[in-house]
């Protein structure tokens, strides 16, 4: 391994870097999207991928089995906002989106995704009345994800004030209609069981019968796909968690192998792992 790779602190990040660059050809990286591969901004629709984003994307893709990005995000969005579509070297791009719910991938250009949940219609609809009742906070706004709904705090004069007093109304409201409640980064998300990151990676690695595999996230919704990638360890598959630095969730620091210093510098990791890759052929 270069010097221009950081080193992972934990032994079981250091054996997944290393079974990725023996055999990158049978190895999964797989991303988030918001606050790893974009900076986090008050309005998501506002959110575009790091300028170096889909160069390092592109440069790494040939050397490996699979690039996905993992978001909760429509998919169609996130190809939007990353810039995706159409680049050359990204052909074997997927982007998994609703938390695996869709799948785009660059070869067909085209969104393949389940019927959306009867409760997400239903919250959808009873959602602007009910903060009214529950006293909604100035600056607090609604975002419409198609599979899920979410409610966004991070405009509010007291953001973590209205997070918190948020937080127990909308489980309730999320549980009347079959739905569940995922914090993140101020914002709760009301969204199908069943639906999480974990889930999407795992099934990920399964579908390319991946022999290793690298998770960068930033946010509490990424911690699903940490423990998948923990429990693909547990079985053999050795792998590598990476935060992309946040002091808003500590939880996912703690448990990565690698910390980098927020998207940029996730950027500059893939960047330096594509040369190392190109370096070794």
């Amino acid at each position: 391994m270069v010097s221009s790779l950081p080193h992972p602190t934990t032994s079981a990040g250091r054996d997944g870097l290393a079974a990725l660059l023996a055999r990158p050809e049978k190895a999964v990286v797989a991303l988030d999207f918001d606050g790893t591969l974009a900076e986090i901004v008050p309005d998501p629709e506002q959110a575009r991928a790091h300028p170096g984003a889909v160069p390092a994307l592109a440069a790494l893709a040939p050397h490996v089995a699979s690039v996905a990005v993992v978001t909760g995000r429509p998919a169609g969005v996130a190809v939007r906002h990353g810039g995706f579509a159409g680049v050359p070297g990204l052909e074997g791009l997927v982007v998994l989106g609703h938390y695996g719910a869709e799948r785009w991938d660059a070869v067909s250009g085209t969104v393949t995704a389940a019927e959306v949940p009867p409760g997400v219609a239903a919250v959808r609809a009873e959602l602007p009345g009910f903060l009214d009742r529950v006293g909604a906070w100035p600056g607090t706004w609604i975002e419409e994800k198609g599979r899920a709904v979410a409610v966004h705090t991070r405009r509010a004069k007291d953001p973590q004030s209205a997070f918190d007093a948020l937080k127990v109304p909308l489980g309730e409201l999320a549980a009347r209609h079959g739905l569940v409640l995922e914090p993140g980064r101020m914002v709760l998300e009301l969204r199908p069981p069943g639906m999480d990151k974990g889930m999407a990676l795992a099934k990920h690695v399964r579908d390319t019968a991946a022999e290793s595999v690298l998770y960068a996230g930033d946010d509490l919704g990424d911690l699903p796909a940490f423990g998948a990638v923990e429990k693909l360890r547990s079985n053999g598959v050795p792998g590598l968690l990476v935060c992309s630095g946040s002091t808003e969730v500590p939880e996912l620091a703690e448990r990565a192998d690698l910390s980098v210093a927020g998207p940029s510098a996730v950027v500059d990791f893939l960047a330096g792992l594509a040369e190392e890759l190109a370096a070794r052929r």
